[in-house]
């Protein structure tokens, strides 16, 4: 039996080896209650990712197992060994207004929009599939463990958003943005209940909804 590190890109070989194109698909800030959420698409090119020695391909992971200082140095081996590759948001209205899954969905196809080499097959994190999608797709649990081009759209996503939120403490400090970058941590939840609501918080997520409901707001 293969151990976990052996798994990593049996995924995306079994489909190159039959001649796709492969693109990876992942979002950042989907369970976040502030800031919007953004999706990243990769189009590894997978003669450079193997050429590189094995320490440094296997830094492009899960960018949630990586500090923020190893993800903005790994954004430049990703541009090195990648044919394309994009970042896209769907902001917080379009996340109340459509609801999340439909927003991260929005945030995935507008980032392949911006893509400019074509592609046939989508490799996606996670059990749900792509909506709309105009080519052959797979979901795959933990895709950003055991696929490559999955786990650098995590990390070219999770930078550039947490850039956007460093940039939003400075709109609209006391929540410490800058540190949870919208996630509903004990600290941000109390400055909510200490300070208000900003523009940024989105209001059909607990605990806002509540706080906007106690307050009429």
């Amino acid at each position: 039996m293969l151990d976990q590190k052996e798994q990593r890109g049996m995924i995306e070989k079994l489909y190159i080896d039959q001649g796709y194109t492969l693109v990876g698909v992942d979002e950042v800030g989907r369970g976040c209650i502030a800031g919007d959420v953004y999706a990243g698409a990769v189009i590894l090119d997978y003669k450079k990712l193997y050429e590189l020695p094995d320490d440094r391909r296997e830094l492009i992971k899960d960018s949630k197992k990586l500090s923020a200082h190893q993800r903005e140095n790994i954004c430049g081996l990703i541009k090195e060994v990648s044919l394309a590759s994009a970042v896209a948001p769907a902001s917080v209205e379009e996340i109340f207004d459509l609801g999340i899954v439909d927003a991260v969905m929005l945030a995935m196809r507008r980032a392949l929009k911006q893509l400019n080499v074509e592609f046939n097959f989508l490799l996606i994190d996670g059990k749900q599939k792509l909506k709309d999608c105009p080519v052959d797709q797979l979901a795959v649990v933990k895709g950003d463990y055991l696929c490559y081009s999955i786990a650098a759209a995590s990390i070219l996503a999770k930078v550039t958003r947490d850039k956007y939120m460093h940039e939003q403490a400075n709109f609209y400090p006391g929540y410490g943005f800058e540190s949870h970058v919208g996630y509903g941590t004990k600290k941000h939840i109390e400055q909510i209940n200490k300070i208000g609501i900003s523009p940024i918080h989105r209001r059909n997520f607990e605990p806002v909804t509540s706080y906007v409901k106690e307050h009429n707001l």
